[in-house]
């Protein structure tokens, strides 16, 4: 397949072969143009070919040109085959109809730090101690609600005392556009480190829009927005490193929970405010990042900090069961290397394996055993810890019903009640 295109006196030539595309030009004069190109068979599946041309093509301008003049743009993005006819944009022109979803250009990070920038603040706490300032906590959030319902991380503006938190101190919030407010905390949870805070305006506020993680994938861009060192504004991007790190892998051994790793800069300041897809929509909470390295971000997924948010407005606090059972899902490769060492290890394909049973737990009391592998939960099938949480949800002093399978096949029903967890042990 090969496709040219003129304008004026230059020229504009893709050429397609084996699946790979290449763009070049010979012009010295601007325009701006974005090809979208179908390759036919024999390729097992059609695709897209979608190379956005944005630059003001001076080869003397560019790397990689040669003394003739022509550029290679060697960047091109695959995507599903779309349901609209092939369109060629000239010019500028642009139909918002016509272009895939996921189209990436050279606006379109500068067009998501617009969508949330105006309501992500700078938060600040003056600490004193018997009226001696002390130092200040900075932090960042974001406005989620035209009210003046902030998010942000709980480190930030409360002080915690086992699972009691109180403010750290005086909260000043700084807006994009300069006012200030005396902020409130009106919910904080240690263990997630979720907290809101509200401030009081006459005017409603500009606010931001929640996404979902759920649908992230390992290589999407996102960006990272807040105060780094105070420095309001600043926005940093790059992609989403895992989806589902364990806190587990970070050295947490209390509460099992997941986070999204990033390689967006983040820095002291950046506690609280968002991550934020191509969309402008938040996607998570920026948390942390490991000190002695380059690119480890980690932020709480926006998904789970919603059924935090629901936790607060239900019960002004995060109720979390126990069951006292450490689990652990099963794939194919692991249930493999299990049956090698034991043969009467249950016969399943999924499922999530008990390894321990804590001594006077629910689960105890309920008769699991180590060894147990979970199938069944609230009768519902079960593959993976997190659907045992999402089911469990703040179900506390209710019965539910367990079905496992044990050594020899045997199925087994078992009835347990959730307690609710102290997490201050």
């Amino acid at each position: 397949m090969n496709c040219i295109w003129q304008r004026r006196l230059g020229l504009f030539r893709t050429a397609a072969m084996a699946g790979a595309t290449l763009l070049c030009c010979r012009d010295y004069d601007r325009f701006r143009a974005s090809i979208a190109v179908r390759v036919p068979e024999p390729l097992p599946d059609s695709l897209w070919l979608t190379c956005p041309v944005l630059f003001d093509l001076y080869s003397q301008h560019l790397p990689f040109s040669n003394k003739s003049g022509i550029v290679a743009l060697y960047s091109y993005r695959v995507s599903p085959v779309p349901s609209f006819d092939v369109t060629k944009e000239v010019s500028g022109a642009v139909d918002d109809k016509s272009k895939p979803s996921d189209y990436f250009g050279k606006d379109t990070i500068a067009n998501a730090a617009a969508k949330v920038g105006p309501a992500v603040v700078n938060i600040a706490v003056h600490q004193d101690f018997f009226g001696i300032a002390s130092g200040e906590s900075i932090g960042s959030g974001t406005i989620i609600n035209k009210d003046g319902t902030i998010l942000t991380s709980a480190h930030v503006v409360v002080d915690f005392l086992g699972t009691k938190g109180s403010s750290k101190g005086k909260i000043e919030v700084t807006l994009q556009d300069g006012r200030t407010f005396e902020g409130k905390v009106v919910n904080a949870d240690l263990h997630s480190d979720i907290a809101i805070v509200k401030i009081n305006s006459e005017t409603p506020l500009p606010e931001a829009k929640l996404g979902s993680s759920s649908r992230l994938r390992p290589g999407d861009w996102v960006i990272a927005v807040g105060c780094p060192l105070s420095l309001q504004n600043t926005v940093t991007a790059g992609i989403v490193s895992c989806v589902d790190r364990k806190s587990s892998d970070l050295g947490f051994s209390d509460t099992p929970r997941e986070y999204l790793q990033t390689d967006c800069a983040i820095n002291m300041g950046n506690s609280g405010g968002p991550l934020v897809n191509m969309d402008g929509e938040i996607i998570g909470v920026n948390m942390m990042k490991v000190a002695a390295a380059d690119g480890l971000s980690f932020s709480v997924p926006i998904d789970s900090v919603c059924k935090i948010l629901e936790h607060f407005k239900r019960n002004g606090r995060v109720i979390r069961p126990w069951l006292g059972l450490k689990m652990l899902d099963l794939n194919e490769m692991i249930i493999a290397q299990l049956k090698k060492k034991d043969d009467s290890f249950p016969n399943v394909t999924k499922g999530i394996l008990v390894p321990m049973v804590t001594p006077r737990s629910p689960a105890e009391r309920a008769g699991f055993c180590p060894g147990d592998v979970v199938i069944e939960f609230d009768g519902k099938p079960v593959e993976r810890l997190k659907e045992v949480i999402e089911i469990l949800g703040d179900k506390v002093g209710v019965p539910v019903k367990v079905v496992v399978k044990r050594r020899g096949d045997k199925l087994v029903t078992l009835t347990v009640i959730p307690e609710e967890a102290n997490l201050d042990i």
